[in-house]
Parts: structure tokens; sequence; C-alpha cells
């Protein structure tokens, strides 16, 4: 008489014994694959993408992720405002408006009008701020690119004063405001003290971090205790600095004596920034003191713990503060460092380009320091390369209007192209065909058992 057995399933295992719980990682790592005849094969250690002949992470996801992120927005959002501005630039050509008049009969002649006068006007943009092959030898060739790091020094560092206080969800409007209120400590301090080399120096460059610091972290003091909005705080601090300044230059303190112009006193020889290459180009110490800064910035965002807290602060308020971080102190703490660093732009000024204090020693880089900020993503290397491109603007347009006749305005206008096509990034990838592929959702792993029974209830 044959031996009664349990019926088994279609994988073998017999109906009445309770299958093996399957660990874990089995169950997330592993695919099971199920063979012609309805067995069960051995679980598989590779990922699915991986037998499908896919590596995660591969070569094409590595691209698609560099060709649609944010730093490539960035590259072509730059790279359509130059060619706007070119579009521009041809537009108040003469030659242009002259092949205009036969487009039909002779297009060549138009569009080659429209590209000699577009690469015409960026070849002096780049020889004014990179480099000139017509300068007589080297130094003199190089002297462009001298000037665009003299003028990238208060750009950089001012940006990423705004860009500190973006990572933390706060919008520093006022780096104009405390670039002046730094000025104005760090020029008293070079022209009415009498102090040794070195000693006086610091003292300038500490008066002019101070001044900024303070003026910044008065904005988080009234935004953290009273809710005010830091945009309409920073807006108004920059007047009330603007037209602080202007008082002072009237008082017989800062204006320089034998002069009605508003203007200070000369700081003196040992509170200036010494020139790094000699006094053949104005490139000084403040260069840098904002790479420093730069690095200095990306520390404290990615290793420090104060920097953790201002990204979480900047990621969601109400969760830091759920999760036990300050967020009045992280308020105040990250714009009085903002204001520090923009405090670092007003001592270039006065102590390394200028050398005097006048009401225009801010210029107009509190404002672009925001245009360099959002070109940076917020980054301090971002924003690093964002000046130091802003600077080869502000540099070369002089160069530009000299041999091509094209108005300096035309640089303003390409850059408010660029705060335009980085505040609309989907803009910037339609036009470049780069819209990131939208993955379709994956679909649920069978459960062992259900592998086995071929899906079998």
């Amino acid at each position: 008489m044959s031996e009664k057995h349990p019926p088994k399933h279609a994988g073998g295992e017999p109906a009445g014994r309770a299958q093996e719980p399957t660990p874990a990682s089995e169950e997330t790592a592993a695919l099971v694959s199920v063979d012609t005849a309805g067995g069960a094969m051995e679980p598989s250690a590779v990922p699915a993408t991986a037998q499908s002949g896919q590596l995660p992470g591969g070569p094409d996801t590595l691209l698609r992720k560099i060709f649609t992120g944010s730093g490539m927005v960035s590259v072509l959002a730059v790279l359509l405002a130059l060619i706007i501005g070119g579009l521009l630039i041809a537009s108040t050509d003469r030659q242009v408006a002259t092949t205009a008049t036969y487009f039909f009969a002779r297009p060549t002649d138009f569009l080659a009008a429209v590209w000699n006068a577009a690469t015409r006007s960026y070849i002096a943009l780049f020889q004014g701020s990179v480099f000139n092959p017509r300068g007589n030898g080297v130094a003199a060739q190089f002297a462009p690119f001298m000037e665009t790091l003299t003028i990238a020094t208060p750009l950089i560092t001012a940006g990423l004063g705004v860009a500190l206080a973006f990572r933390a969800g706060l919008f520093n409007i006022g780096a104009q405001g405390q670039i002046i209120v730094a000025g104005i400590l760090a020029a008293w301090v070079g022209f009415a003290l009498d102090l040794p080399m070195g000693l006086h120096l610091l003292l300038v460059l500490v008066a002019g971090i101070i001044g900024g610091a303070f003026w910044g972290g008065l904005v988080g003091v009234l935004k953290a205790r009273t809710g005010a909005h830091e945009v309409i705080l920073t807006i108004m601090f920059n007047y009330i600095a603007l037209y602080f300044l202007r008082y002072l230059l009237n008082t017989p303190a800062f204006q320089r004596p034998g002069e009605s112009n508003p203007i200070s006193p000369i700081l003196d020889p040992t509170a200036v920034y010494p020139q790094i290459f000699g006094s053949q180009y104005r490139l000084h110490l403040g260069f840098l003191l904002a790479i420093a800064a730069t690095v200095l910035v990306w520390w404290l965002l990615n290793r420090s713990t104060v920097g953790f807290e201002f990204r979480a602060v900047g990621a969601n308020p109400k969760a830091a503060q759920t999760a036990g971080i300050n967020v009045s102190r992280s308020t105040i703490l990250v714009m009085a460092l903002a204001g520090g660093l923009a405090g670092m732009s007003g001592v270039a000024q006065v102590a390394g380009t200028e050398k005097v204090l006048t009401d225009g020693v801010a210029a107009t880089y509190g404002f672009d320091a925001i245009t360099v900020a959002l070109l940076g993503r917020s980054t301090p290397w971002g924003t690093f390369a964002a000046g130091l491109l802003f600077g080869a603007f502000r540099a070369g347009a002089v160069q530009m209007q000299i041999q091509t006749g094209t108005p300096i305005d035309i640089v303003l206008v390409v850059q408010s192209l660029i705060v335009l096509f980085i505040a609309a990034p989907p803009l910037v990838r339609a036009i470049f065909g780069l819209n990131p592929r939208r993955r379709k959702p994956a679909r649920p792993a069978k459960s062992r058992e259900a592998a086995t029974t071929g899906g079998a209830a």
C-alpha cells in the first residue's frame, strides 16, 4: 500500500508546511525569476536593472543628470542671454540695417552682417576682460584679466553673503547697505587712526566686517523678535545707510579738508591692501581673502553643525524647530554672517580699489550680488564662478564700447536676461530640449510565495 503524500504546490513545497520567512534584504534586493515550466529558480542577488542590461547609475543616467541638472541650466541661461544680447547688438548695427533692405534678394548678406556685429562686440568684450593679444608685452596682454579679478572681488564676497542667507531661507536684499556701513567704518579707521603697518590693515578689515555684520544682524534681530519681513527691512536699511553716508561726507570728520565735494581723506598707506602683482595691476589682497571666504562658506555649509542648522531652517523652519534647532538664533546668526561677508566687499572697495570713501563706494555691487548668488545656485563655488563672470562683463564693457561703439548698457541687458532665465528653469530646459524623462512607476515585486505558485490564489 503506497504511502500518501500531502498535495504539493507548483514549487514543490508541501501545502501543509509553513513557508520559511524570507529575510527583508532578500525581499528588497533580489528578483525571483520564474522559468518556463513554472518552477522557481533561486533568487538572484543581481538587481533587476542589471539583469536587463542597464546598470543603476550608469553612463546614461549620469549624463542625464549632468545635462538636466541645475548647473547646466545656469550655463544654458548664460548662453541664451548672450544669444539674445547678440541679436540686440545686431539690431542697432548700421550694416545690418543696410542689408535688411534687400534681405529677400540676398539673405546671406543679412545673416553675415548679424553674425559679424554680434561676434565683433563679444570679441571686444573678451579682449577687455580676459586677454588682449594686441597688448605690448605679456603684462599688458593679461591686464584685462587682472582687472576682471579686481572687479569680481566685491561681487564674490557680497554674493556669498546673499547666497548664505538664501540657503537659510532668507532674502538678503541689504548687501548694498551692508557694504556702505562697512565702508564707513573701514575708511574711518583707515584715515583717522595712526597705527603701524599690519595692525592698521587688520583693524580696517575687522572694522568693516563688524560693520557689515552689525547691519545684517540687526535685520536678523528684528525678524526673529518681531516677525518683520527681511526683504522690507533690508531695502529700508539700504536707504538709511546711503543717506547716513551722504550726511557723514558733509561733516568735518569725514570730508577731505579743502574739498567741497563729498569725499573722505585718502586712507593711510598702512591701511590699504597691498597689490598682489605690483603696481602695474589693481589686483589686491582682497581677492585672496575672497577665495578664503569662499572656502570658509563651503566648509560652514557642508562640514559644520551650524551650517547644517542653517540648511535645516531654510528647508523647513517648523520641522527644524521641532527637531530642537533654535530658529531665532539661526536667523540672527546667518544674517550677521551674511552682513560680514558683504562687509568684506566694502573693505575691498575703500582699502583696495578706491582708497577713499565716496557716496558711490557700493556702486551697484549689492544688487548685482543677488544676481551672482542666483546664477551660482546659492552654492559657494558657483557664486565664485558667477562673480568672475559678472566681473568680466563689467571689465570688458568699456573696451567693447571703445572698439565697436556698442553701448555699455547692453551688459546690463544680458545680466537681466540671465536673471530672467535663471528664474524660469523649465523655459530653459524646454528651449534646449532637456526636459528630464519621467520614469514609469515601478511594478511591485511579487512575493516569493506568489512567484513560486505562479500567482495562483
